[in-house]
């Protein structure tokens, strides 16, 4: 049976501080080193039930793994790239290819954040803006948790957390206040690499 690798924590690409006075010290340590790790943590530990359950031929526990690993996967997938789509000298709007797809897609930029605005404000638990690699477009999408809403085969290329744990400390019950403090910090560069290595890939 081939060897898997546990999976890792990845360091935040920028100090626990760089993100003040949007995202405090606190939550980024927090959030971080506790709520993502734990994502980690549990993969690794589903992953393991797995591997432990095809080696003995007991299946009892393979269904709960089997879900433990769609949600502290996704956990932990979707924390990595909220993380790199973030840094201290982000904010404005896209440009370039980027900005030409939303307009395309969105109608304007204007239209694109209201949508995802909406989308953050009602979500339970992320904001994606996606790559639709089968209507090759772009998408926005509410998810619940960390997996109950996706699209099958969508690429998510920017993602806001809007689980209580990624605001309460710093903005109580004002969601909205913290979804305007994201726009502040999104890497817009970051988002575009994203964009660009998925429709490169899919649309040649």
């Amino acid at each position: 049976m081939p060897e898997q690798s546990d999976p890792e924590l990845p360091p935040l690409p920028y100090d626990y501080d760089a993100l003040e006075p949007h995202i405090s010290e606190q939550v980024l340590t927090w959030h971080h080193d506790t709520h993502h790790q734990g994502y980690v943590n549990g993969l690794a530990s589903a992953e393991e039930t797995l591997a432990d359950a095809r080696e003995s031929g007991d299946y009892s526990s393979t269904a709960g793994a089997l879900g433990n690993v769609t949600h502290n996967g996704c956990g932990h997938y979707l924390h990595t790239l909220f993380w790199e789509n973030m840094a201290p000298n982000g904010g404005g709007e896209p440009d370039g290819e980027l900005a030409d797809r939303i307009e395309e897609d969105f109608g304007s930029y204007e239209g694109w954040k209201g949508e995802f605005e909406a989308a953050a404000s009602a979500a339970g638990g992320w904001a994606l803006l996606v790559y639709d690699p089968v209507a090759k477009q772009l998408r926005n999408i509410a998810v619940d948790k960390h997996d109950q809403g996706a699209l099958w085969g969508a690429h998510p290329i920017l993602a806001l957390d809007v689980w209580e744990h990624s605001y309460y400390y710093d903005y109580g019950p004002d969601r909205g206040s913290f979804i305007d403090a994201f726009f502040e910090v999104v890497d817009w560069d970051e988002v575009a690499d994203q964009y660009d290595t998925i429709v490169s890939r899919i649309e040649g």
